[in-house]
């Protein structure tokens, strides 16, 4: 397999003198091409913080991070808003779509940034539309949806690039339990079909039995890892549960 992110010794210091907080502490993982992988851990832990450093929306202190052999960690930040815009996509738990759009618009929208044909949008839109079961809502307004149609959107949006790496941050967060599968399966199925590579942060047990492996999170450093495997998606989320059951208490916040 294709690693498409390392992660080398990565930290994150808030603050200056005596006010200094490390939030990540030298972490090291990879990701491979076409992996469905999850960041758990309790609140304050580092999650966020981590996924913001690896998806350029802030920076590491100190360490290197290679997305498709780049080293974004090195980079300048006029090269970095273009590796930006033609490598990543982004779901996050407020949707952060264009009210003044059409969930159409919305979703061209990186598309019409980047150039791309007409008739290769239009192909494009549809396509990444019906695999989010959106096809039917191309010209209403996001006030004219759901919440789980609004994410369905937005993660519509963030995938129609094809980008190297999509980064989720809590992207069920805000959703009913029925809208939450609904977009985790669409992501699971996009995973597997197209070998799209995620990372995606959650609190929620549920949510993380869709992927792959699991990154646990603990005072800004990676505890433990939890492989899927051969086990059903039912079976994963039950093995999760025991994983953080048995792990100290102050885990109790992510069950």
């Amino acid at each position: 397999m294709t690693t498409i992110l390392q992660v080398n010794n990565v930290s994150k210091v808030y603050g200056k003198g005596q006010a200094t907080f490390e939030a990540l502490k030298n972490i090291t993982f990879d990701i491979e091409q076409g992996e469905f992988v999850g960041v758990m851990g309790p609140s304050g832990a580092g999650k966020s913080t981590l996924l913001n450093v690896l998806a350029t929306i802030d920076s590491a202190s100190n360490g290197d991070i290679v997305i498709d052999n780049a080293n974004i960690a090195k980079m300048k930040e006029e090269k970095l808003a273009d590796f930006r815009r033609d490598h990543l996509g982004f779901i996050f738990q407020d949707y952060n779509l264009l009210d003044s759009l059409t969930v159409r618009e919305n979703i061209v929208l990186p598309l019409a940034i980047a150039k791309v044909q007409p008739a290769q949008i239009k192909e494009r839109v549809e396509t990444i539309a019906a695999q989010f079961g959106i096809e039917g809502l191309l010209d209403k307004y996001p006030y004219q949806i759901s919440g789980g149609q609004k994410q369905r959107t937005a993660a519509s949006r963030a995938l129609v690039t094809a980008p190297k790496m999509i980064f989720a941050d809590e992207p069920t967060g805000a959703l009913d339990s029925k809208s939450a599968t609904d977009l985790l399966e669409s992501m699971s199925k996009l995973n597997a079909q197209q070998n799209a590579t995620i990372m995606m942060v959650t609190h929620d047990a549920y949510a993380a039995s869709f992927c792959q492996r699991i990154l646990l999170i603990k005072d800004g450093e990676l505890s433990k890892e939890l492989f899927r495997g051969t086990k059903s998606r039912k079976q994963f989320f039950q093995f999760i549960l025991e994983e953080l059951a048995a792990t100290d208490g102050d885990m109790h916040d992510i069950i």
